[in-house]
């Protein structure tokens, strides 16, 4: 029961926060490819290895506030669907060229968020254990001052 709370608590979010990201309207931007959607799936790709990164690699989450982080949260945040929908009425309206871009865009920049979320998590993760490390280490050089 407890992981189905987390999954839809993290989907509530994601859902609330793609739909607001959706409604932004971008001043002078009359082009057609849909910004708002490619902003959501590049941030979501992101985020989505970051998160699994950093719970599964480095602070090791509780599997069910995993599964609502990344399934709830990350998987109704972001939008595949809408980017294929959006897509395919470019494809419709003629606009091939655009259309093509997209698709390619959201790919490539997908990939490379995801890894640039893999790489942050494991950079974070580097700091932090050196930081416990150096406080550690601090600790115990002060414990050796007291004893002369």
């Amino acid at each position: 029961m407890r992981k189905y709370i987390f999954l839809s608590c993290g989907s509530i979010v994601g859902a609330i926060a793609r739909y607001l990201i959706e409604k932004i309207q971008i001043p002078g931007y009359h082009e057609t490819l849909p910004l708002n959607t490619l902003f959501i799936n590049i941030t979501g790709s992101f985020l989505i290895a970051f998160i699994l990164t950093i719970g599964l690699e480095i602070r090791k989450f509780d599997p069910d506030v995993r599964l609502g982080l990344t399934t709830g949260l990350m998987g109704a945040y972001t939008t595949f669907s809408t980017m294929c929908k959006e897509a395919s009425t470019l494809l419709f309206q003629g606009e091939y060229t655009s259309a093509v871009s997209y698709l390619i865009v959201s790919a490539a920049l997908g990939l490379g968020a995801v890894y640039l979320g893999v790489t942050a998590a494991r950079a974070l993760g580097v700091r932090l254990l050196q930081n416990k490390e150096s406080d550690e280490e601090s600790a115990f050089h002060y414990n050796e001052n007291e004893v002369d």
